[in-house]
């Protein structure tokens, strides 16, 4: 079994002496492990850094073995946001989110809205606003997705600006005022594609998906949320 895609790098660690086990996200096949011969060595390691792009090429003898790879430089986001702690931060939890995806299951949409994401990065008011958006769709993909669509009191569609932490439900202004102590604010950005978001608008998102991240996906799995997000997090409230 064989196949080459582009594909976005999202960890690497080290194998024996030189070698490297690399996971990596491709549109076509979602997110597969390889051996990387040579992946620890000093020409490549700069290569596989989380963040980076790479055409990777996937051989095995049988499809369920781990299989080797190879991998050709694409671009290296990495080395562009070594400089800035805040998209540093960004590029890091979004390679690590990614982790949580069934492995060799094909998720184009959510690629495709990394790519987005990755393509906003030189411009600082953007992207945490399409990683925000990221981490919905990101939830929805693997099947704990919110509704956003009406009131879960009531059903009406207007002036919808909490979430209920349990159910995942949008609800209203007016049937959310006994319970504001306990509902997360519904940031109106991830409503309308239009509307103005600051750091504290992605702030509050980020909550929110994080709350159903954490709760649904990761504890269930005995797993943490991934540090670098709540660097990034961190970052957005200074």
């Amino acid at each position: 079994m064989q196949w080459e895609a582009e594909a976005l790098v999202l960890a690497a660690r080290p194998h024996g002496e030189s070698s490297a086990i690399v996971d990596v996200f491709s549109r076509e096949y979602g997110r597969f492990a390889g051996l990387v011969r040579g992946g620890n060595s000093r020409r490549l390691r700069p290569i596989l850094q989380p963040g980076n792009m790479v055409v990777a090429t996937w051989r095995a003898r049988l499809s369920e073995h781990l299989g080797t790879m190879t991998v050709d430089a694409g671009r290296a986001h990495a080395a562009e946001a070594m400089a800035d702690a805040k998209a540093l931060a960004g590029l890091s939890a979004l390679c690590a989110l990614m982790q949580i995806t069934p492995e060799r299951q094909a998720y184009p949409r959510l690629y495709d809205t990394l790519m987005l994401v990755l393509g906003a990065m030189d411009d600082e008011a953007m992207w945490p606003v399409l990683l925000a958006r990221y981490e919905m769709a990101l939830l929805e993909e693997i099947g704990f997705g919110l509704d956003l669509s009406c009131c879960a009191a009531t059903g009406v569609v207007d002036e919808l600006e909490y979430v209920s932490p349990r159910s995942g439900r949008a609800v209203s202004r007016a049937a959310a005022q006994p319970y504001l102590d306990k509902m997360f604010v519904l940031p109106q950005f991830l409503l309308d594609p239009s509307a103005d978001a600051g750091d504290d608008d992605v702030q509050k998102a980020m909550e929110l998906t994080g709350h159903f991240l954490e709760r649904r996906v990761y504890l269930p799995n005995g797993m943490k949320m991934p540090p670098a997000r709540q660097r990034l997090l961190d970052i957005l409230t200074r």
